[in-house]
């Protein structure tokens, strides 16, 4: 098992990147948790880049709740177009390049390549474009395209963490409710699937794609 516990030097430095207000959180949510539980300095640079008006206000608020117990927090959200991404790539890879000589993390936690939204595809492959020699997890979001693979990398949480997962994103996203998808059985059901998957002690897991991984 792969201790995340640790940074190269000083706090363990994370980026979360997210193309719309509720990904990092269906994502990595739980990963999060449980990393700063774990990791009472850690130091975390959270990105939205599609979210205005309603959808911005919910994502600083749902992001204030997950990273409370970082010990540093930046929260940005943009207003790149949704659904557009790919045909404004040139002005969201500027952004990408100014965050590169901002934060140099241990770990990034970013939207999968083969993810079929074409938001979510475009800032995984600049990802791996700016961030090329980083530890860098893939995470996943379900969906009616069904582009779900097979993770090769696990988070194991536990139920209380898993349930304060989905309890935030319920309370934080007012304007999604009314989505069939969005619903607790929805994410609890994935984590469910990946905690068996990985034999996770606590019942519930969070999967990702690790491409590269160098000790």
């Amino acid at each position: 098992m792969l201790n995340l516990g640790f940074a190269s030097s000083g706090a363990l430095k994370i980026l979360c990147l997210g193309a719309h207000s509720d990904d990092i959180e269906i994502g990595c949510g739980g990963t999060l948790l449980r990393l700063l539980e774990e990791n009472r300095a850690a130091q975390v640079t959270w990105v939205v880049l599609g979210a205005s008006g309603q959808r911005k206000s919910e994502a600083l608020d749902s992001a204030g709740r997950f990273l409370e117990k970082a010990g540093r927090k930046e929260i940005v959200v943009k207003e790149f177009r949704d659904g557009f991404f790919p045909y404004i790539g040139a002005d969201i890879k500027e952004f990408f390049e100014e965050l590169k000589g901002k934060v140099s993390p241990d770990l990034v936690l970013t939207h999968r390549r083969e993810d079929l939204h074409q938001d979510h595809r475009l800032v995984a492959e600049l990802t791996w474009n700016t961030f090329r020699n980083h530890l860098i997890l893939e995470y996943e979001i379900a969906k009616y395209e069904g582009d779900l693979g097979a993770p090769n990398f696990f988070v194991h949480l536990t139920e209380a963490v898993a349930r304060k997962k989905v309890q935030i994103l319920l309370e934080a996203f007012g304007s999604q409710r009314g989505k069939h998808w969005f619903t607790e059985d929805t994410f609890l059901s994935l984590l469910r699937l990946r905690g068996l998957e990985s034999n996770a002690p606590g019942r519930y897991a969070e999967g990702f794609h690790c491409r590269k991984a160098c000790y």
